[in-house]
């Protein structure tokens, strides 16, 4: 019986402040698709599927990691660089991991955690 589940399509992230947001995920390359900083409801393509932004005044950044989104980049040190370049403040430098992949994160705004990755090729 083939899996039930083909694919994520969206990620739905709470931010307090859709400006700064949006501000974020566009200096990062990601193309708004609707909505924008006034708005309450903003998505932005990532690959084939979509990161969404949506309003909450009441939202604060959480005291502690609450998960983590995975996003496979052509280049991590380019995204890295781009990161800095914005002046973005990653957590890490990109380093690779055990499991097969280069990576390093980047909070968002709203204390959402971004892991940007890519595989490594085969040893």
């Amino acid at each position: 019986m083939p899996a039930p589940i083909e694919s994520i399509s969206a990620i739905t992230l709470v931010t307090a402040d859709m400006a700064a947001s949006v501000a974020f995920y566009r200096s990062l390359g990601f193309e708004q698709l609707y909505g924008g900083t006034e708005a309450s409801f903003t998505s932005l393509r990532a690959g084939p599927g979509f990161v969404n932004l949506q309003v909450d005044p009441a939202w604060t950044r959480p005291a502690v990691v609450w998960g983590r989104v995975i996003l496979w980049v052509d280049d991590v040190d380019a995204m890295f660089e781009r990161a800095i370049a914005a002046g973005l403040e990653p957590l890490m430098r990109p380093s690779d991991a055990p499991w097969g992949e280069r990576y390093f994160h980047l909070d968002d705004p709203a204390g959402h955690q971004l892991s940007f990755a890519r595989p490594l090729g085969p040893p």
